[in-house]
């Protein structure tokens, strides 16, 4: 059965409405998807890994070591570990939520060890780095995270007990050397070599004390976690309404469609076209091998 001209004309139409409502949903997806990435990526920059020099927070636990020999041979040892967390969170109420948090760092007896305010009103940030107690860490990490709206965060614990040895080895080794030249310096000599020796019991001594430095932030009196914490001022993020996202996308899709339907326009006028040059050119061709007959 022969279909009619406005049976082939609604069947078309079909084809050309389904692909109007796919590319209307394609955009309102879309929408939806790169809002909430634009939104989830905002201030992700990590600061404190472009500060170096900062102070470094180390704890320490006990562990089991188990012996294959013999199982009452099992031994514990304390394992030092710099085990730090990182918090971004943007707020419009900047000024109270830093009262908040000194607040809260105090009733957890934390200590702010690094603090740097930028920005001016309405754009201001502040950096932080709070030193808490290993066993307040955890409930501390919690509570920070109830202020303001949290952007990112993460948790990462280095095992640093193989460093401290190794600081500990080269105190015993600087001590050792240093009890070596002051004998040598209590047996007298001449005065060049005793002034040389006098400049490297100074070298080793300021080794020594910056070596000092480094064990007292292992020092148990001093265990801290650390908290890093990035506060971004900003007015609260608007949502979005599903009328003004298909708004959006309506009209996205009416420009899109518009073109794509005009470009096939043109290209069948051209693929038409190309097709009567063609079928010129046969006939132009079988006039020539007439007359050539």
């Amino acid at each position: 059965m022969k279909q009619t001209f406005r049976q082939r004309f609604w069947k078309s139409g079909k084809w050309f409405g389904v692909l109007f409502l796919l590319m209307l949903v394609f955009r309102l997806v879309y929408g939806y998807v790169v809002t909430d990435a634009a939104q989830g990526g905002e201030y992700t920059s990590d600061f404190f890994s472009s500060v170096a020099n900062l102070r470094k927070n180390y704890a320490s636990e006990k562990q089991l070591l188990k012996q294959d020999v013999a199982p009452q041979a099992n031994a514990t040892f304390s394992q030092k570990y710099e085990k730090t967390a990182t918090v971004r969170s943007k707020t419009s109420q900047f000024e109270k939520d830093i009262d908040t948090i000194k607040k809260i760092t105090t009733s957890f007896e934390g200590v702010i060890q690094y603090e740097q305010n930028t920005g001016n009103k309405g754009n201001r940030q502040i950096q932080l780095l709070i030193g808490i107690n290993p066993e307040k860490f955890d409930s501390f990490y919690e509570q920070i995270q109830h202020i303001g709206q949290v952007k990112s965060t993460e948790i990462t614990k280095v095992d640093k007990t193989n460093e401290y040895r190794q600081l500990n080895a080269k105190k015993a080794s600087l001590e050792k050397n240093l009890a070596s030249l002051n004998e040598l310096r209590s047996r007298g000599g001449a005065i060049g070599d005793y002034i040389k020796l006098h400049e490297k019991i100074l070298e080793i001594e300021t080794q020594m004390q910056e070596l000092g430095v480094e064990l007292g932030n292992f020092d148990t009196e001093n265990e801290f976690c650390t908290v890093r914490l990035s506060l971004y001022e900003g007015a609260p993020e608007k949502k979005v309404s599903f009328a003004k996202r298909l708004k959006v996308a309506l009209e996205w899709t009416i420009k899109y469609y518009a073109v794509l339907m005009c470009s096939l326009l043109v290209l069948v006028m051209v693929i038409f076209i190309l097709l009567l040059i063609i079928d010129k050119l046969k006939v132009i061709k079988m006039v020539t091998a007439k007359l050539d007959e």
